[in-house]
């Protein structure tokens, strides 16, 4: 299964692009990152469509997409790597996971995913996401794998 994160704006070298990177070189699954930007000083609505068509052109046919959104559904550790478990199962071979910007996502953006996890109602950096992110993608990996990295 390939597993793709597609993220608004750049990531800078830093404490949360070194933390992301350990849970990359850890995990079993290739992660590729894929960032987009808009560099134009767009507002608003405006800025939030053009962050959408970014997002959406960057996805391969065929993905399973999954957005992260403060509305969406929070889920333990444990059910998340089961969901992992079960899009393997069922063949799926492009996984997404979506990292709006700072407006949140355009209505098509939404539409087009197939769910929405949150990570809780508190507000993250977008950028601390992203190591968020991967370390539960490598976690979800060592509880299928029956490791002990994960204490329930």
């Amino acid at each position: 299964m390939n597993i793709q994160i597609i993220a608004v704006g750049r990531m800078k070298k830093g404490p949360e692009y070194d933390l992301m990177n350990v849970y990359l070189k850890r995990s079993p699954w290739v992660i590729k990152i894929i960032e987009v930007e808009e560099k134009r000083p767009l507002k608003g609505a405006e800025r939030m469509a053009r962050e959408g068509e970014l997002l959406l052109k960057a996805i391969p046919d065929g993905s399973t997409v999954i957005a992260l959104d403060e509305r969406g559904k929070e889920m333990r550790s444990t059910v998340f790597a089961e969901k992992i478990r079960t899009w393997q199962d069922q063949g799926i071979s492009n996984l997404i996971f979506l990292i709006g910007g700072a407006d949140g996502y355009d209505g098509l953006v939404k539409k087009r995913a197939d769910g929405l996890i949150s990570f809780g109602a508190m507000t993250w950096p977008h950028m601390m996401v992203r190591a968020m992110l991967v370390e539960q993608l490598y976690r979800a990996s060592t509880i299928l794998q029956g490791h002990p990295y994960h204490k329930d």
